[in-house]
C-alpha cells in the first residue's frame, strides 16, 4: 500500500466519499501544528499542559516546537521521512509531534514503556534513521540505547535530543551529528500522513497505522458531541500519547478546544486522583484497567471529584459494576467508542443515553462510518440478513491502513475495500452494537466458545478481585480450561472456590467458571497500557502445557 494514496484502500473505491467530508463541519484545512500557534499568539501564558511538576504555556508549546522543526531541517531530510519519537508522556513528547509536523516530516510514535526489539521493529520497517529522545531515560543514556538498538539490526543515523522542558524550560535540542543543508519543506497538511503509530497489540511484533490529522479531528468532533464538552474544559489523558486513545483526548481535542490538559510520565491510580481535585478535572481518559485501579484507590483516601463531568474509556471491556460505582463516587458519566487505532470509531455512547445503553452496550452506530457486517468465516456481507457478525467500516475515523505492508493491508481490508475489526459484534433493532467476543479472544473448551471479556467482567465484580484477565491454559481433554490471572485488591487473598462461589451465587453459566487461579502483585501491560495478555498465555503454556 502506497503512503501517497489519498485516503487509503478504504476509500479507493468510492472517491465520492473524500470529496463529501470536505463539507463537513468538523473538516479542516488547518493542521493542527497552525492551530498550536494561533492559540500561542492569542493566549501565550495561558496552560497547554499540566504535570504533578510544573504548567507548560500555548507559547512554549510553540517556541518549542518550533525549535524542535528547525534542528529538524538542519539535518536535510527528504520531505516525508519518517522520524521516530521514543519519548514519555510530557509536554516534550507533544512538542515534537508538533516539530516533526512543522518540519514537512512523519512521526513515528513510539510508546515509552516499549521494548527494545519493537523499537528495532518499528525504526526497520518505517524506514526511520533519526530518533528524537531525551539524553536519558528509563535508567540508559540515548547512546546506550542506539548501541542497543543497533544490536538488535537497526538502523538509527542519528539523534535529537530533547530536554524535559518542565525541569528545563530554556532548553534546546541537540543533534549529535554535524548540521547538513538544510531543508525547506512545506509543514505537513491536515490530509497528509503526520503520524504512523503501532498497534498496542499483546503477541507478536506491532504494526504500524498511518494517521491523518483530520480523522482525529472527527474523532474529536465525535467526543464533543457524546461529552457535550463546553468552553471550560480540563482535560485528563491517561493514555501514551503515541497512540490513538491517546491522540484525541490529549493531543487534539484539548487544542481544538483550546483548553488545558492534565498528564503523567507514569500512570500512578493516587497520584492521578490528586491531580484531579487539584486541577478540576472535567473530562478524564484511561482505559479500563485504570479507572479500576482510580476507583480502588479513590476506595482507600477519598478525594472530591466532583468537577468530573465525563469519563471517556475503551480499549478493553468495560466492566458494568464497576462503571456504574464508578459513576456512583464521581457523578461523571461513563463513556466510551468502540473501534480501534485503524478504524477509529464505529460506534458511541454518549451522555445522552441511559445508564443501562452507556454501560451494557458499546453505544449506537455511528451513521457516518456506514458500518456492516460480515461472516467470520467466509468474509460474506451479512448486513440486513443478520444482526451478528464481524463489523467493518468506510468512513471519515479510518486510518490509511498499514505502513509498507501488504500481507496485514489484506487482513485489515475486503477486498472491495471495508475496514475490519477484529470481534464479533451484535447490532440490535435501535443500531446499539454490543461486543460478543473477539475474534482471537476466545477460550475454546471443549469446542465450546468462551468469551474471555464476558468471564473477566464476572469475575472483576469479585469484592476481592482488583484486577483479571482470562486466558486459555492447554488441556489434554478439553483442549484449554479458563484460568484467570488476579491482582487482589489491598489486604485481600481470593481463593478459585471463593470465586466460583460468587459466580455460582450471580447464576453465571458453569462454563464460564475458571478452573486455574494465578495469584500476582500487578499484571503486566502492553505499551499501550492494556493487559499484555500475550505475556499471560506464555505463562499459563509454561504452567501447563506439558500435560499435554
Amino acid at each position: 500500500m502506497s503512503a501517497s494514496t489519498p485516503y487509503g484502500q478504504a476509500l479507493a473505491t468510492d472517491p465520492a466519499l473524500v470529496e463529501a467530508w470536505r463539507t463537513e463541519p468538523w473538516w479542516s484545512e488547518q493542521p493542527l501544528q497552525d492551530r498550536i500557534d494561533a492559540l500561542a499568539a492569542q493566549h501565550p501564558d495561558a496552560p497547554a499542559y499540566i504535570t504533578e511538576s510544573g504548567r507548560f504555556t500555548w507559547g512554549e508549546y510553540a517556541d518549542r516546537s518550533d525549535e524542535i522543526a528547525l534542528a529538524l531541517r538542519g539535518l536535510g531530510l527528504a520531505a516525508g521521512d519518517r522520524v521516530a519519537v521514543l519519548l514519555p508522556d510530557g509536554p516534550a513528547v507533544h512538542a515534537a509531534f508538533v516539530g516533526v509536523a512543522k518540519a514537512g516530516l512523519v512521526t513515528v510514535g513510539i510508546g515509552a514503556r516499549a521494548g527494545d526489539r519493537e523499537i528495532a521493529h518499528l525504526l526497520g520497517r518505517t524506514g526511520a534513521r533519526v530518533l528524537v529522545t531525551h539524553a536519558a531515560q528509563r535508567d540508559r543514556t540515548a547512546q546506550a540505547l542506539r548501541a542497543d538498538l543497533q544490536a538488535h539490526g537497526a538502523t538509527l543515523d542519528r539523534l535529537v535530543l530533547v530536554p524535559d522542558y518542565l525541569s528545563d524550560p530554556a532548553g534546546k535540542p541537540v543533534c549529535d551529528a554535524p548540521p547538513a543543508t538544510p531543508s525547506g519543506h512545506p509543514a505537513v497538511g491536515a490530509e497528509q500522513l503526520f503520524m504512523i503509530n503501532s498497534t498496542s497489540g499483546t503477541t507478536g511484533m506491532p504494526k504500524c497505522v498511518m494517521h491523518t490529522q483530520n480523522r482525529w479531528r472527527y474523532f474529536h468532533h465525535l467526543a464533543a458531541e457524546a461529552g457535550r464538552f463546553g468552553a471550560d474544559e480540563v482535560f485528563m489523558g491517561l493514555v501514551p500519547a503515541p497512540f490513538g486513545f491517546g491522540l484525541w483526548t490529549a493531543h487534539f481535542s484539548p487544542a481544538i478546544l483550546g483548553c488545558p490538559t492534565v498528564i503523567m510520565p507514569k500512570f500512578d491510580a493516587h497520584a492521578a486522583l490528586d491531580l484531579i481535585e487539584r486541577e478540576r478535572v472535567t473530562v478524564l481518559c484511561c482505559v479500563s484497567t485504570q479507572f479500576i485501579m482510580l476507583l480502588n484507590a479513590q476506595a482507600e483516601r477519598p478525594r472530591d471529584l466532583s468537577s468530573l463531568r465525563a469519563m471517556f474509556t475503551g480499549g478493553e471491556a468495560v466492566p458494568y459494576e464497576r462503571a456504574a460505582e464508578f459513576e456512583r463516587v464521581t457523578g461523571a458519566a461513563v463513556l466510551q467508542f468502540y473501534g480501534s487505532n485503524e478504524t477509529g470509531a464505529l460506534s458511541r455512547t454518549t451522555a445522552a443515553d441511559t445508564r443501562e445503553r452507556r454501560l451494557r452496550t458499546a453505544g449506537a452506530v455511528i451513521p457516518g462510518m456506514h458500518v456492516r457486517l460480515f461472516d467470520p468465516d467466509t468474509g460474506a456481507d451479512v448486513t440486513g440478513e443478520r444482526s451478528t457478525g464481524q463489523p467493518g467500516c468506510r468512513g471519515p475515523a479510518i486510518c490509511l491502513g498499514y505502513w509498507d505492508d501488504p500481507a496485514a493491508n489484506a487482513k485489515l481490508f475486503t477486498p472491495d475495500g471495508w475496514m475490519l475489526m477484529g470481534d464479533i459484534v451484535d447490532i440490535d433493532a435501535d443500531g446499539y452494537l454490543r461486543v460478543v467476543g473477539r475474534t482471537s479472544d476466545f477460550i475454546i473448551r471443549g469446542g465450546k466458545n468462551l468469551s474471555a471479556p464476558a468471564i473477566e467482567e464476572e469475575v472483576g465484580a469479585h469484592p476481592d478481585v482488583a484486577l483479571v484477565a482470562a486466558v486459555p491454559s492447554p488441556d489434554p481433554v478439553f483442549g484449554e480450561r479458563v484460568c484467570i490471572y488476579v491482582k487482589p485488591r489491598a489486604g485481600a487473598e481470593p481463593t478459585l472456590a471463593s470465586i466460583v462461589e460468587h459466580l455460582r451465587r450471580r447464576g453465571v453459566s458453569r462454563e464460564w467458571f475458571p478452573e486455574r487461579l494465578v495469584l500476582m502483585d500487578d499484571l503486566p501491560r502492553s505499551s499501550g497500557g492494556k493487559l499484555a495478555k500475550g505475556e499471560l498465555r506464555e505463562d499459563a503454556q509454561r504452567r501447563w502445557g506439558n500435560a499435554n
